[in-house]
């Protein structure tokens, strides 16, 4: 167990205790479930950057790195639809999204390929995680900010979409799918 898994492990960890400070009425929940997500997400870059630098990328991680992300994307934007703070087709296309190139990555896998993450991919969670920072601030008194929060989780969608259609052109091959099939 090398410590980037650990972080991994970390931010699955921090999942449940997000949700508590989102869910729970308290005063400042959601402001302290926005400091667990941002903690989580670094996380995320912290434990991708320590795995390539000391050359201990894993099976382990390779599994669980992903897990996490849509572990810790898929409790916010559930709760956030609970709260009534994100429209519930916004949620589903975003998880959606997820569990098709998930899907998409087990069939290359058990061809025996493997499907890197892509730029665009790596944009779509920035995207969905400032997307979900914005909108858990939103009622801080900055100006602008619940208008702004929606143009990122729109943006997020956006981007979601058109990361998941460009990994499924780029892997269409490995779903056997001629060209006047797609």
């Amino acid at each position: 167990m090398n410590l980037a898994n650990q972080l991994t492990l970390a931010r699955i960890i921090l999942v449940p205790l997000f949700m508590v400070f989102l869910l729970v009425k308290t005063t400042y929940g959601q402001l302290m479930a926005a400091v667990v997500f941002i903690v989580a997400a670094a996380t995320d870059i912290l434990d991708g950057y320590i795995a390539r630098s000391r050359k201990q990328i894993s099976n382990l991680g390779k599994i669980i790195d992903p897990l996490a992300d849509k572990l810790l994307i898929s409790a916010a934007l559930i709760s956030l639809v609970e709260l009534s703070l994100v429209k519930a087709w916004v949620a589903f296309i975003i998880i959606s999204r997820e569990f098709a190139v998930t899907g998409l990555r087990t069939i290359a896998a058990v061809e025996g390929h493997v499907i890197a993450a892509s730029p665009l991919g790596k944009l779509k969670t920035i995207c969905q995680s400032v997307a979900v920072v914005a909108i858990l601030i939103q009622n801080l008194p900055i100006p602008y900010l619940p208008i702004l929060a929606k143009i990122l989780l729109y943006f997020a969608v956006f981007i979601t979409i058109y990361s998941g259609i460009d990994y499924f052109l780029k892997n269409k091959d490995l779903l056997n799918i001629d060209k006047e099939g797609l």
